[in-house]
């Protein structure tokens, strides 16, 4: 299927599925864009060369990232539960953008959620938790990279860190693997 924001220019369609207006990896968003600031006569190929389409780029980016965190860090139970609902549908996609698009990164890594050792399958658990619950002499940030949190649960390797109680976090998604090589640090901490 395809994928793009709908560009208008004063209630005229320019482009019925305009990829240059949000990055790919927030290809799931759907909506229509109506700008004053672009000329009627513009070519549809000549849009993607418009100072206008960058600076609507950057602006809708920025917007929907911190519509996002105010869903992510949002303290009652039901938007937890709708935060949590978005990421397991689209979580992948913010990955993906931490992986892709080195400027946003620190702004998407508050977004991430994980199941760990100590939450399981049912709990997800962010960075700024996770740092939070390490002990003091804990440096880094533990994960364990698997098919099935299944397999990650009962992976040999944690038997240390079951032994003395530090929680690793489970990285289950065929993306996670990439997602990490990019991601070295979060919070002075290395993961």
């Amino acid at each position: 299927p395809d994928y793009g924001l709908r560009l208008y220019s004063r209630k005229v369609l320019i482009q019925e599925h305009s990829k240059e207006l949000l990055p790919e990896y927030l290809r799931f968003i759907e909506g229509v864009v109506d700008s004053e600031d672009l000329p009627l006569n513009v070519s549809r190929e000549t849009v993607q060369s418009n100072p206008v389409m960058r600076q609507l780029k950057r602006a809708l980016t920025n917007r929907l990232t911190k519509e996002i965190k105010n869903l992510a860090d949002a303290e009652s139970d039901e938007d937890k539960t709708k935060y949590a609902t978005f990421w397991s549908e689209f979580g992948g996609f913010i990955k993906e953008g931490i992986a892709t698009d080195f400027e946003s990164q620190k702004a998407l890594t508050d977004l991430l959620r994980f199941r760990s050792s100590k939450g399981g399958e049912e709990t997800w658990v962010s960075l700024k938790q996770y740092v939070e619950r390490m002990g003091t002499d804990q440096l880094p940030i533990y994960y364990v990279l698997g098919e099935s949190l299944r397999s990650v649960a009962r992976s040999p390797h944690l038997d240390y860190f079951h032994a003395h109680q530090i929680e690793v976090l489970y990285l289950v998604d065929p993306i996670d693997g990439y997602m990490v090589s990019m991601l070295r640090e979060y919070d002075g901490k290395a993961l």
